[in-house]
């Protein structure tokens, strides 16, 4: 038989969630001080990695807070403490800040792996909702990520207490990759399949159509000669050079447009009397998403590639920076 889900109800508990956990999140915003300023300076001021540690729920929370310490400019990664006690210690050095995770604070897997971790002299930061448990006493720097309720009815499931260590993670990824001056191309460099990698590490050579790929006629081609080419080359432009393959000129699907009403015999013409003098141009040594960004601005499809001495190097248009992920 199916069940059915009473929308009010279900709205209201969806809030009362949001509610709860975001009252979590506030009484964490207002608590934070001296301990998470401290955590700050000993990861900034570490050579090794911030190894994340937890269990379960707290396991995955690590998991991801690890990941984004990592994507941020802090060396970090994620060893889960069943597995730390049957060789995965020996990942951790003693120039190496662990990040402990434990809601209670009496974790057994955790706590089983603190004597190695103090014989080896490596730093710990915890972050637990109970300031007097095992876990924290036994930590240089405890954050106490406590929460007055959880989410679920039955205060079993961890929910707000699992959203304040994320977001307490979250908070120390942050604020260190400020501290570091932690840039967007520093982003880039360890993201370069993502979206933003593509925007800002690729170049105009990376993305651009070179040799017979680029349509080129010369200023005194006849009309229909040109509009074989643009046709052929599939740009929806060709470009007019000089003899030494200067760019002097370009021929747009929209010149084509604007001319036909003009031109009885396309024989009786050539390129240069409807081309567009001057056109807008972009150096091969320049970045992708700079391309991007002068289309936008001259509101043009396609763009000539040139060298320092204006000579014709390439072309591409708007579809090759799709392709290539740059917009």
């Amino acid at each position: 038989m199916k069940r059915t889900v009473s929308p009010k109800a279900a709205i209201a508990q969806a809030q009362q969630v949001f509610a709860i956990e975001h009252k979590a999140i506030n009484d964490l915003q207002q608590r934070i001080g001296d301990d998470f300023v401290a955590a700050v300076e000993m990861i900034l001021n570490g050579t090794g990695h911030v190894v994340v540690i937890g269990m379960g729920k707290s396991g995955h929370i690590a998991d991801k807070v690890s990941a984004t310490l990592a994507s941020t400019g802090t060396p970090a990664f994620f060893v889960h403490p069943g597995e730390a006690s049957h060789g995965d210690l020996g990942m951790i050095t003693n120039n190496d800040i662990v990040l402990a995770m434990s809601n209670s604070g009496e974790t057994e897997e955790v706590l089983a792996i603190l004597p190695v971790l103090k014989r080896m002299g490596v730093s710990l930061i915890s972050m637990t909702g109970k300031p007097a448990s095992t876990l924290a006493k036994n930590s240089d720097i405890h954050i106490d990520v406590s929460v007055n309720e959880e989410a679920c009815p039955l205060g079993l499931a961890p929910t707000a207490s699992t959203t304040a260590t994320l977001v307490m993670g979250d908070a120390l990824a942050i604020t260190l990759l400020e501290s570091r001056g932690f840039t967007k191309e520093d982003f880039a460099r360890s993201h370069p399949a993502g979206s933003l990698g593509k925007r800002l590490l690729l170049g105009i050579s990376d993305v651009m159509r070179t040799g017979e790929d680029i349509p080129r006629v010369y200023e005194d081609t006849n009309f229909s000669d040109a509009l074989l080419v643009m046709t052929e080359k599939a740009l929806g432009m060709v470009a007019v050079v000089d003899a030494g393959h200067h760019v002097i000129g370009v021929f747009t699907d929209g010149d084509l447009r604007r001319s036909l009403p003009t031109i009885d015999h396309f024989k009786d013409h050539v390129v240069g009397e409807f081309m567009t003098h001057n056109p807008i141009t972009i150096k091969a040594d320049k970045m992708a998403v700079e391309a991007a960004q002068l289309m936008e601005t001259h509101k043009i499809h396609s763009l000539l590639v040139v060298d320092a001495d204006e000579q014709l190097t390439g072309a591409l248009n708007i579809h090759d920076l799709l392709r290539a992920g740059v917009v």
